[in-house]
């Protein structure tokens, strides 16, 4: 059996939440309010970082509603502390009805945060509408604004709640309160006039370049007037993170402003003054960008299969790290390595994969469109949610938490599911835009098309030589000649860079119309996007769908305990001369299939290479530390899981802990204050993937303080856990 993603109107795979009907039956309240979120998201305007931000926020106060009401796990936002700023909280009565309570602090608090996140956007009537009919659904009154939750209203838990995360997202170092906008960033380079040749005055080559529209539509299909789409969140960096900690952080300074790069990869190849090499490394990269742009011709007679069967089974141990590797890595006219190995059978069914063979330059640009972000997108953090929201749906897919122990009811698996996505994506977001704010890296159209203002630099003895210039390639790149159709009238062209690459928008009047795929003029190169949109508006080093993908995928593999979609093969039908947005296409069916969640990040990541946003250089560093960022926000994630015991009041009210310094140095001592009893405390000393590091035990009748000394151990989160013979209970420790 295979995943099948429905066909939706705006093109997007896994779309069918739109519709409040579509949500199955064995799903839970959590599901519901996250399919109401992804349409908010929808509806707004295209903001991966933001939307990342509130799918965790509202994911984790999900959570947290369960976790006080089922008394598992500990919560993340109530009764703790983050960046410094607190939640007080001092516990609620057990309720009645325990999964009723929990139903209606979830739906208050998706509810009330839902509605303040997105007041201000384009789509707010609609949705407004969605969220209200869905309290009306449940009978809840959206009139009760109580917030005194120690009466034991689930409504008011619900309430107090969503006002606390609020208050905490005015200081998280967002600055939502000044509409996410850049306090201190300026770009450098005067923008793009995207309705001249050329390139503008672009004064640094290796520098981001805004871009002018006369028309700007952003990736959610928001029209707005002429102007200029700003740096998207150059300094999301300052936000406080999920699981990212102190030892993934560098600090540095750009004319004076603080930039906080998180899982820095350090520099991308840059353009310089008697730097060959690296000139070299530079010129390559963008300018494969603009030879993928020719596998775009359906036409062009090269048939792929597209199926498992070749593609995917890519090991990240064949990452590049150097430019020779990129080179072999990522082939200019053939794809490559890229693409995977494929699988020889489907380890579900037995039986080798199908073969699917297409037209590469349908495959090209079904997969350039469909990971593309829009129009009525929920940005690539919100695609990740709604991947595990199908693979949750699977008839054969069992929910055991990494794929062992019992099988969860359907709440208790979203709201985990939900909040450890969740953290990957908002640690994700953090960790790509910080490295896209402070290294400030150049978009293709800008690098390219200001390569070819420079010229040639094959050979000095051609015209229009220059050092910067593009590189020659028989049949691909080359001079402009005086018997050449694109000399111009006057002969203006002659000597100009020519190449052979998508069209673009001049030769496309309506959606019926194919660009195809032939010699343009270099300075009027155009990526495979629509013509209102072009590149998103902030920089492109490292790619956020590598990161984003990446990280999501290794989530979605740890969680479910397999790498493989459940029944081994997950699948979007692209229907003939019905899927492409802006050209008529494909020419044939085409079907999108993965084996692996990681293969359809890795599609993803090369899907923004044909679809002329990123190079490869900004492609690997992303999926680097999108690997990471899973890897530790699931283990983050998992130590608010274990059950402890969640006492009605605050726990150092109750217990009287004490735990200092905390931060503490490596090799430093720790002092641990605990209250009077007859018993003795076991006292265990945990990583924070749950791996036991030393194990004690303290006698109370002794003395009331304790020193732990000499904790040789590496930087990181480590976890004391406490336990008095009756109860269990934890505190976090931040080791520098």
């Amino acid at each position: 059996m295979t995943v099948k993603f429905p066909t939706y109107l705006a093109l997007w795979f896994l779309m069918l939440c739109l519709f409040p009907s579509s949500v199955n039956a064995q799903s839970s309240v959590a599901r519901e309010w996250n399919e109401a979120l992804l349409l908010a998201i929808r509806n707004d305007f295209a903001r991966p970082t933001v939307h990342a931000r509130n799918l965790f926020h509202v994911s984790a106060a999900m959570y947290d509603i369960w976790a006080v009401y089922s008394k598992k796990g500990k919560s993340y936002f109530l009764g703790q502390t983050h960046g410094g700023i607190s939640i007080p909280f001092d516990g609620v009565p057990d309720p009645v009805d325990r999964l009723s309570a929990q139903e209606i602090g979830i739906s208050y608090v998706a509810y009330r945060l839902i509605r303040f996140r997105f007041r201000n956007s384009p789509g707010w009537e609609r949705i407004y509408h969605h969220v209200d009919s869905l309290m009306s659904a449940k009978g809840l009154d959206m009139t009760f604004f109580d917030e005194e939750y120690q009466s034991g209203n689930p409504a008011s838990l619900g309430n107090y709640l969503a006002s606390r995360i609020i208050d905490f997202g005015l200081q998280d170092g967002s600055n939502e309160g000044g509409g996410f906008q850049n306090l201190e960033y300026k770009p450098l380079n005067e923008p793009l006039l995207l309705s001249e040749p050329g390139v503008g005055a672009l004064e640094y080559p290796n520098r981001w370049q805004p871009l002018t529209f006369e028309t700007f539509v952003d990736q959610s299909g928001n029209q707005m007037a002429a102007g200029t789409p700003p740096f998207l969140s150059a300094e999301w960096g300052n936000l406080i993170p999920f699981s990212l900690i102190e030892d993934d952080l560098t600090v540095h300074e750009v004319n004076g402003r603080i930039c906080r790069v998180y899982h820095d990869p350090g520099p991308p190849v840059m353009l310089e003054d008697k730097q060959q090499e690296m000139n070299e490394a530079y010129i390559w990269n963008f300018q494969l960008v603009v030879n993928w742009s020719a596998h775009l011709d359906h036409e062009d007679g090269i048939m792929w299969d597209i199926s498992p069967r070749s593609m995917g089974n890519f090991s990240e141990d064949d990452f590049p790290f150097t430019q020779d590797a990129y080179q072999q890595f990522y082939d200019p006219f053939e794809a490559g390595k890229i693409v995977g190995s494929g699988y020889t059978q489907n380890p579900y069914t037995g039986r080798p994969y199908e073969p699917q063979i297409v037209p590469r330059g349908d495959y090209t640009r079904v997969l350039a469109e469909f990971w593309a972000d829009g129009p009525d997108s929920e940005t690539p953090p919100g695609h990740w949610f709604s991947i595990f929201n199908y693979v949750s749906d699977h008839p054969e897919f069992q929910r055991r938490m990494e794929g062992k122990g019992k099988e969860l009811d359907p709440l208790e698996w979203e709201v985990k599911g939900y909040f450890t996505m969740g953290g990957a994506m908002h640690d994700a977001a953090i960790a790509a835009w910080s490295t896209k704010g402070y290294y400030d890296y150049v978009r293709p159209i800008s690098a390219f098309r200001y390569m070819a203002k420079m010229g040639q630099s094959s050979d000095d003895t051609l015209a229009n030589f220059h050092p910067h210039g593009v590189k020659l390639q028989e049949g691909w790149v080359e001079l402009v000649r005086d018997d050449d159709p694109l000399a111009g009238k006057n002969g203006e062209h002659i000597g100009k860079v020519k190449v052979k690459a998508w069209r673009g928008h001049g030769f496309i009047s309506t959606t019926e119309d194919i660009g195809g795929v032939d010699w343009v003029l270099a300075e009027n190169w155009w990526p495979y996007q629509r013509p209102t949109f072009v590149t998103p508006p902030f920089a492109g080093y490292v790619s956020g769908h590598s990161t984003f993908s990446r990280a999501a995928a290794r989530i979605m593999a740890i969680l479910t305990g397999d790498e493989f979609f459940p029944g081994g093969l997950a699948e979007f039908h692209a229907g003939k001369n019905e899927f492409l947005v802006f050209e008529r296409g494909p020419s044939t069916d085409v079907i999108l299939q993965w084996a692996r969640y990681v293969d359809a990040s890795d599609q993803c990541s090369l899907s923004r290479i044909w679809g002329g946003i990123h190079p490869p250089i900004d492609d690997i560093p992303g999926r680097v530390i999108g690997e990471k960022v899973g890897k530790s926000a699931f283990y983050h994630a998992k130590t608010y899981f274990e059950d402890v015991v969640l006492s009605n009041f605050p726990r150092s009210e109750k217990v009287g802990v004490k735990v200092y310094p905390n931060p503490i140095n490596a090799g430093g001592s720790l002092w641990l204050k605990l209250p009077d009893q007859s018993k003795p405390y076991q006292v265990s000393l945990i990583s924070a993937s749950g791996k036991p590091i030393s194990v004690f035990t303290i006698d109370p009748m002794t003395q009331n303080e304790w020193e732990i000394q000499n904790l040789n151990i590496s930087p990181g989160i480590y976890f004391l856990k406490i336990n008095d013979g009756i109860e269990q209970w934890r505190e976090k420790i931040l080791v520098r």
